[in-house]
């Protein structure tokens, strides 16, 4: 359903921003965007509605519905889009044209194409509104079916895990005793206030496991104790009401047919813990809200009593604690005990495999990660009904993990407790999560990369004008990790985290769930071809060099990602005329012309392929956001790249050389790789020289003299540049007048979190220059060496 939601938000937004805009619209034209909004509005509402009702108890016909909406949706953005780029003439110039006369005819002409192709808008509305009014048939029907929808029960696959025999378990042993260690720290602990100690982890890690391992251990040390699971959506007098049951199945044996309220409950609870040294665990709590509400029932007047509280998200973790030592974060299985505990589960003892199996076993368990429940599911796979599979059946499982295995049957209770996470993400953060099913097993994927590619495909998104993207990016960055979503990868200097992985597990629900969206195509060595059930292909990442496609129904995809080195010449990149993210990072390719063409271009990575020129035109990319040529052969950056007004992001390396003018860009929030090199430099070189090359020293002092000149437009236009967040550059042997003209600039810009300059022997900071007051990272280092290259 957030898909559809997801889809539907800038089709809304797009035709809002017609009606209010400048244009002068038939009144066919307004009526119709007029009756296409009601009707998207209504179709966002019920998405909201029906989102709320989970996924396994959803009517096939429900799902139909939302993905004919989310097609439509998708339909009238790619329609405003091309009605936006014609209208406006996307064509920018980077100089004021001298000929008038042309300026003119361009003009008129513009004219023209402007009514025709506002009666291609009106027939496109047309279209769009018929459509519209079916499905807002079918959305009735539904609803109703929606409503009849019974409470259907299923099994917690997460109670398995409280039923679990100690003789099965492997390894546990350590980690328990260190919880138990958390718990009764200090000779006097019997007499220290109530403490509550919490278990944070990953889906699968065997956090409820350890907690009743270790409740099991030490509960005769207290007067009662209590189990009780909380869930996601949790009834919060069934969980007052369990507590009693647990602390005395006597006294409450029939609490759960009493009519108490949650008030009644809680003060029950208090008065019967007062005075009594008690054990509760509460397991699988999701927010802080459902925290602070069972917290209110613990009695404070009970020294020596214990609480243990579990979940996946960290920032929960930190609410049910008074201290970060009172938090015990569950590590992965180490190879040894993985090993240990697959080979019990496959072969009923802990001693090995067949030596035939030992390559394919330890590759398995290298996917498993040291997740208990994917060992443990795996093995299960391997020896059903007590039967060893065959070497064939081992390798063909190892290929499935990643990319199907969760679509077999057999694991579907690892796959409901994975999807638990899933289902409990806001819907904002569910397709960021699903869109890194475009990157390959493994990869360690760049946060700031990953930002960039979110904002492009339009999943970060604020009404408010003033909210900055990049920053609300990281946020939702931050929140998968703190949802144990994404595994973190280093810290920066700004204490950020750097980059990210997703672990296999993850990865394959990802995966299946992006299938069952249609949200991502994969095509790799397994599947080159399109798959026949879909049409239309919107995010298609490439994972091999050779791939059987049909680009003629590949017309409406938004997102291009390679992973490999290869661009298969059968693939006509510039026919995916609504191209939103073009991700060309590592592919050997040394000529892209063509993305001059793709004028709803958001995103382009180049980096690290052979590309030798940017085309002229690439000043028609109006929409362009983000630019990475590093590691590439481009020398000179086209003159026209000034005109791109939305560019946020350039990044480049020091030896390309940007165009006079930079300065107008003043979207830009990130410029990384520039490099200002002063003339004195060359020119100390070139009063040594023989006096027989005298033509080469007037050549060379002409050369220095335009270097000279251009550098200081450069440092100037930089001060223009307002906007700037992130700025990385390399300045060497400045004399001091340029010096003087960049100390200017970079006092105007005020909202710098970051700077890396690489200087010469000027001390900025003796300088004068006062820091703003956001800046979170300040790098400067000294060096004469011109040959210095900003680290990547």
């Amino acid at each position: 359903m957030e898909i559809a939601m997801l889809a539907i938000r800038p089709a809304l937004s797009k035709l809002g921003s017609l009606l209010v805009s400048e244009f002068t619209l038939e009144k066919r034209v307004r009526k119709g965007i007029e009756a296409l909004v009601r009707e998207l509005t209504l179709m966002h509402a019920a998405l909201r509605k029906v989102a709320k009702v989970p996924p396994d108890q959803l009517d096939e016909g429900v799902k139909i519905w939302a993905g004919n909406v989310k097609e439509l949706s998708y339909q009238m953005e790619d329609t405003v889009d091309a009605f936006m780029v014609r209208v406006e003439g996307a064509v920018a110039e980077p100089a004021n044209p001298k000929n008038k006369v042309k300026k003119l005819l361009k003009k008129t002409i513009k004219l023209f194409k402007k009514g025709r192709d506002l009666h291609h808008l009106s027939d496109a509305l047309d279209e769009a509104v018929g459509q519209a009014k079916q499905l807002a048939e079918l959305r009735q029907r539904y609803e109703q079916e929606t409503r009849d929808i019974a409470d259907g029960a299923s099994v917690d696959p997460r109670m398995m895990a409280l039923y679990t025999d100690v003789t099965d378990l492997v390894g546990i042993e350590e980690a328990r005793d260190k919880l138990i260690n958390m718990l009764t720290k200090g000779d006097d602990w019997s007499e220290q206030p109530v403490n509550a100690v919490s278990v944070v982890g990953f889906g699968g890690l065997g956090k409820t496991t350890l907690a009743k391992t270790a409740y099991d251990k030490i509960k005769v040390q207290f007067d009662c104790g209590a189990f009780v699971s909380v869930s996601q959506n949790p009834d919060m007098k069934k969980v007052f009401k369990n507590i009693l049951y647990g602390l005395d199945k006597n006294k409450y044996e029939n609490i759960h047919n009493a009519k108490w309220e949650e008030q009644h409950l809680i003060d029950e609870l208090i008065e019967f813990l007062t005075n009594k040294r008690y054990l509760i665990v509460i397991d699988d709590i999701w927010d802080e809200k459902t925290w602070k509400l069972i917290k209110c029932a613990f009695s404070k007047k009970s020294p020596g009593s214990r609480l243990v509280t579990t979940t996946r998200i960290i920032s929960v973790s930190q609410a049910c604690c008074s201290s970060p030592d009172d938090i015990y974060r569950m590590e992965p299985l180490s190879q040894d005990v993985s090993r240990r505990l697959f080979n019990k589960r496959v072969f009923s003892h802990e001693k090995g495999c067949p030596s035939e199996l030992v390559q394919v076993s330890e590759d398995i368990l290298h996917k498993c990660g040291g997740i208990p429940l994917a060992i443990i599911t795996i093995a299960s796979l391997l020896s059903s009904n007590r039967q060893i599979k065959t070497q064939e059946q081992w390798y063909a499982l190892l290929k499935s993990i990643g990319r199907g295995l969760t679509e077999d049957h057999s694991v579907d209770e690892m796959k409901k407790i994975l999807l638990f996470s899933y289902y409990d993400l806001p819907s904002y953060l569910k397709p960021c999560l699903l869109y890194l099913s475009v990157f390959k097993e493994d990869e360690e994927i760049m946060r700031g990369k990953l930002v960039c590619k979110w904002i492009s495909e339009g999943f970060v998104y604020s009404e408010k004008q003033e909210t900055n993207l990049h920053e609300l990016g990281d946020s939702y960055f931050n929140e998968l990790v703190n949802r144990s979503m994404i595994e973190p990868i280093g810290i920066d200097d700004e204490e950020k985290v750097e980059a990210c992985r997703v672990h296999d597990m993850v990865l394959d629900i990802i995966c299946s769930l992006s299938r069952e969206e249609k949200f991502v195509t994969i095509l790799d060595g397994n599947e080159r071809k399109m798959p026949h059930t879909q049409r239309k292909v919107r995010r298609l990442s490439i994972r091999t060099s050779k791939v059987d496609v049909d680009t003629t129904g590949m017309a409406h995809v938004r997102s291009l990602s390679f992973t490999g080195n290869i661009v298969d010449p059968v693939l006509n990149i510039a026919s995916f005329q609504v191209m939103r993210v073009l991700d060309l990072e590592g592919c050997d390719i040394s000529d892209v012309g063509y993305v001059a063409d793709l004028l709803h271009l958001r995103y382009l990575g180049l980096n690290c392929t052979k590309v030798k020129h940017l085309p002229e035109e690439i000043g028609k990319l109006q929409f362009l956001q983000t630019l990475d040529i590093r590691g590439t052969d481009i020398v000179f950056v086209p003159a026209s790249v000034v005109c791109l007004r939305r560019l946020m992001c350039l990044y480049v390396d020091t030896d390309i050389e940007l165009p006079p003018g930079i300065g107008s860009v003043t979207s830009l929030e990130v410029l990384s790789g520039v490099c200002i090199l002063d003339s004195s430099h060359l020119n100390s070189h070139v009063v040594k020289e023989p006096a027989h090359l005298t033509n080469l020293k007037v050549l060379l002092e002409v050369y220095i003299s335009y270097f000279s000149n251009r550098n200081i437009h450069f440092v100037k236009e930089l001060g223009h540049l307002t906007n700037l967040r992130v700025l990385q550059l390399k300045l060497t042997g400045l004399d001091e007048s340029m010096f003087e003209f960049f100390l200017e600039s970079l006092r105007n810009l005020q909202k710098l979190e970051s700077l890396l300059v690489y200087l010469g022997s000027v001390d900025l900071m003796r300088e004068g220059w006062v820091p703003p007051r956001q800046l979170r990272r300040l790098e400067i280092q000294y060096s004469d060496d011109p040959l210095l290259t900003l680290p990547t």
